[in-house]
């Protein structure tokens, strides 16, 4: 026998105590406020070169052919395969984020935008950002807790996360941030630090 009941689920909302800032990241998809990254393992640049040499098998078929209707699946699996496993990865890092923090700050990142303008769009939708967020954000919902958005104007990775001190100009190639006050990190855990306090006065929380 299989009984099947609905009903309106109400999380109950989850007292803020851990609380993590996560910067976008175009290799590892994020670095958060502790310093650890996501190592995201990049599945579309991995399969490249075999999705290239499916493709290119399959230009040299006559459309509309048996042959042509193989290889055009073979191709469409490789998509397929790609897609499941960046989705997996996705996943798994998404819930294990909505379970150890009550929290969560990001950037409210334009991706396409930013694809275009950086002309990293290969990179920017293999590591899936958009898509990780959507499972981030219904993820901490279900459990009462917040993800909080932060505006993307807000300059993380030119502040100084220890005297609070803008620079002026900083270049994408500089992976070490320095201060005159002394302080030196790495540039996306700083901006991840500084994502995690603007998110805590958001929230009120000294």
């Amino acid at each position: 026998i299989s009984i099947l009941t609905e009903y309106e689920h109400q999380p109950v909302p989850k007292e803020i105590e851990n609380v993590v800032g996560l910067d976008f990241s175009m290799n590892t998809l994020y670095v958060d406020s502790e310093g650890e990254r996501a190592n995201y393992p990049r599945f579309y640049r991995q399969a490249l070169e075999k999705l290239a040499r499916a493709q290119r098998v399959l230009s040299r078929r006559r459309k509309g052919s048996n042959r042509w209707h193989k290889q055009r699946r073979k191709v469409a699996q490789l998509h397929e395969k790609i897609a499941n496993q960046r989705q997996d990865f996705l996943h798994q890092a998404s819930r294990q984020l909505a379970n150890r923090y009550d929290a969560v700050v990001i950037e409210d990142l334009n991706m396409k935008g930013m694809s275009q303008a950086l002309h990293f769009g290969q990179s920017v939708h293999d590591n899936g950002w958009g898509l990780f967020t959507t499972f981030l954000q219904y993820k901490l919902a279900e459990q009462g807790k917040k993800l909080i958005k932060i505006d993307k104007w807000f300059p993380s990775s030119k502040t100084c996360s220890c005297c609070g001190r803008v620079k002026v100009s900083l270049s994408l190639s500089e992976r070490l941030f320095r201060c005159e006050c002394g302080f030196v990190a790495d540039r996306d855990t700083n901006a991840a630090i500084n994502i995690k306090k603007e998110g805590l006065k958001q929230l009120g929380i000294a």
